[in-house]
């Protein structure tokens, strides 16, 4: 069965330079730069991104920084809070824009 994701694209993320050498190679630095140790871990980075990549619903993402919070030394139970604190975050703004909704509503009803 044919999908849109595939994991072989995953490893194969580095080709998107083809077409753009300089700008990819500008991200690339970025992108390393930010994964590094600084105020925050690089465990602690790599739990962040993977709760990001749960929010963004990104399929290689999540591989990804699955990959890279176990690298890291973060276990299932740090990672499945992660993921947890995306959800309400996520949930969260959804349900805010509930207020949008019902002042519109509003609105239109007067």
């Amino acid at each position: 069965m044919d999908h849109y994701y595939h994991r072989n694209h995953l490893p194969r993320f580095g080709e998107i330079g083809e077409g753009g050498k300089e700008l990819a190679d500008a991200f690339f630095a970025y992108y390393n730069k930010v994964f590094e140790d600084g105020a925050l871990s690089a465990r602690e980075k790599a739990l962040i991104a993977l709760a990001v990549a749960h929010a963004l619903q990104c399929p290689y993402c999540i591989d990804a920084h699955t990959t890279s919070a176990l690298e890291h030394g973060s276990d299932l139970e740090q990672m499945t809070e992660a993921v947890h604190v995306a959800c309400a975050l996520r949930g969260g703004a959804s349900l805010v824009h509930g207020i949008q909704m019902a002042d519109q509503a509003k609105r239109l009803s007067m």
